[in-house]
């Protein structure tokens, strides 16, 4: 054993021509990270000004420290999307409390978070500007986990039934189910939300790092600052400096980090026949080749059965498979129904003490004025991306191609378009009701995309060759195989989608350039001027009646679409 151990150190300290990059990079990662972390734990107190320039050198600082912030937010995403995801898909009662609260939580704009949170943040570190990172990071944690959470949720209660079996047959307890079955089958979905939300902190990326504290405008230093001052100075040449800087760092990560990882994630594609082309990865081949990885991978490796081993032995499954019962449920329901009728006693009376019965119903309007737009764009988003996602996602080559392109497209701000839009509006004396319209939808689309692409990427290839060999073509394979097969995909990234153009309205609804401002009849309007007005009662008002929204079309439709992927759709 001695023997192998030091020939790993050996042949490790040997390295290769693939050590010899890897070191440097590695060696370099951690100096830059080192400097972010010392520039973003400065001293700080409410009041103080923070340095935000326009130069474009500036923008090397700004962009490590966007993109540090929002890796941050996508790994505190990940560790609840596993927990909360999991809880409420093996326990039927959680699962009827969590889902409509992730709903509730998916509608609330990150505007609603970071009104409640960021004195908090700030209490946690007084002097320091930490507590002002720490607020923007859960900012776009807000705009970023709802979809990852909803990913996984969809994949847990759409595990195919032969691999049940097969569960049940290698009598794999809880712990062994989950790490061994459920979390690798759940990883093609999860890993194609990650991306996702990764573009999806880009989009919000302007409202998260300017926030409002004790009625002062903290601007952190970052890329969404430096396009909120360009906009503040109509300074185009600025705008143009921080698209190209958007465009390096999301080819930089898509090909050092997400590429990567979506050929590594190949393998547990749900198949028994092959395919003949595979997404690869420049960097991942290298990482294999590299002596230094593959001991470091191996240890970790070891590691990870170690840690299995040690975990408690847990019932055979997780799943709450106990018969229902007439009085179990009866709690539960009288339980639920109290608790909701003490909530709406206490909430219809604090409505009814601040606002006026018209102020009430006039803000119901303007939610109803959104979610007639938040409807039409979604439905014009399904039609166009799912049948484009399919396509994608049935050749993993031109995945791999148009990733980065998708990637940069998803997380291109809608503040960047403003200029256009004001500009046009104002040019052709434009309906600002219609053509603002398409912000909101700018971002939240590429969900579907998304959702979509990854569905079809994890279409086992035995179905595909069968529907090959049975002559199905045009309209009958569509039919029969691709939309039934992606189906789960669609609910998901409609869903998502229509959270997040409804989180975007507070963007789109008003459009600033410069002096000019444009607004548009709606909730997200409402809740923006509210919020610059510090009217913290409208904005809670706003939030509410848009949660009121979004939960009543979560279940009166998507839940249900939910329930039809998960019981009839199933290509099992």
């Amino acid at each position: 054993m001695s023997r192998v151990h030091n020939a790993g150190i050996w042949l490790a300290l040997r390295g290769n021509r693939q050590d010899l990059l890897l070191l440097p990079l590695v060696v370099l990662g951690f100096f830059t990270l080192s400097h972010a972390i010392r520039q973003m734990a400065v001293p700080f107190s409410i009041g103080q000004p923070l340095p935000i320039s326009t130069e474009p050198n500036a923008l090397f600082d700004d962009a490590l420290f966007t993109t540090l912030r929002m890796l941050a937010a996508v790994l505190a995403s990940l560790l609840f999307t596993v927990v909360y995801a999991t809880l409420a898909a093996k326990n039927r009662y959680a699962g009827k409390i969590l889902i409509p609260l992730l709903d509730i939580l998916q509608s609330v704009p990150i505007l609603g978070y970071l009104s409640i949170t960021v004195t908090g943040f700030i209490a946690l570190f007084p002097g320091s500007l930490v507590g002002v990172q720490l607020a923007v990071i859960f900012a776009v944690f807000t705009s970023q986990v709802w979809n990852m959470t909803f990913a996984f949720y969809q994949a847990l209660i759409t595990l195919p039934h032969d691999l049940d079996e097969a569960a049940r047959l290698y009598r794999l307890n809880a712990w062994q189910r989950f790490f061994r079955l459920e979390l690798p089958f759940a990883v093609p979905p999860l890993l194609w939300n990650t991306m996702m939300s990764m573009s999806g902190g880009w989009f919000f990326v302007v409202a998260a790092e300017a926030i409002t504290v004790a009625g002062h405008e903290v601007m952190v230093p970052g890329i969404g600052s430096y396009i909120a001052m360009a906009i503040q100075q109509k300074d185009l040449v600025a705008i143009f400096w921080a698209i190209l800087a958007m465009i390096v760092v999301i080819g930089l990560y898509d090909f050092l980090l997400f590429r990567p990882l979506v050929a590594w994630a190949d393998k547990f594609k749900w198949e028994i026949g092959t395919d003949l082309q595979r997404p690869r990865s420049i960097v991942l081949e290298g990482l294999r080749r590299s002596r230094i990885a593959q001991v470091f991978a191996r240890l970790l490796e070891a590691l990870w059965e170690i840690s299995l081993r040690w975990l408690p032995p847990g019932r055979p499954h997780w799943q709450d498979e106990r018969p229902s019962t007439p009085w179990r449920d009866g709690f539960f329901s009288v339980a639920v129904v109290l608790a909701l009728g003490l909530f709406s006693w206490n909430l219809v009376e604090t409505l009814l003490r601040h606002f006026s019965t018209q102020e009430i119903v006039h803000v119901f309007l303007l939610g109803l004025v959104t979610g007639l737009r938040v409807f039409i764009l979604v439905v014009l988003s399904l039609l166009v991306w799912v049948p484009v996602g399919i396509l994608v996602g049935l050749h993993p080559g031109l995945s791999g191609r148009v990733q980065a392109v998708i990637q940069f497209l998803a997380a291109f701000p809608a503040n960047l378009l403003f200029p256009l839009v004001v500009l046009a509006i104002l040019r052709w004396h434009l309906n600002v009701n219609v053509w603002v319209s398409p912000l909101m939808i700018l971002g939240s689309q590429w969900y579907v995309l998304f959702n979509v692409i990854g569905a079809a990427a994890a279409l086992p290839s035995d179905l595909k060759e069968a529907a090959r060999n049975l002559g199905l073509r045009g309209w009958l394979l569509w039919k029969r195989l691709l939309l039934p097969g992606t189906f789960p995909g669609t609910v998901t990234g409609g869903i998502t989608a229509s959270g997040g153009a409804w989180n975007a309205s507070i963007v789109a609804e008003v459009v600033s350039w410069g002096h000019h401002t444009l607004i548009a009849t709606g909730l997200g309007a409402y809740i923006t001027l509210a919020t610059a007005a510090g009217q913290l009662d409208a904005v809670a008002l706003g939030i509410g009646v848009m949660s009121f929204y979004v939960v009543l079309v979560n279940r009166l439709f998507w839940r249900r679409l939910y329930h039809l992927a998960a019981h009839r759709l199933r290509l099992d």
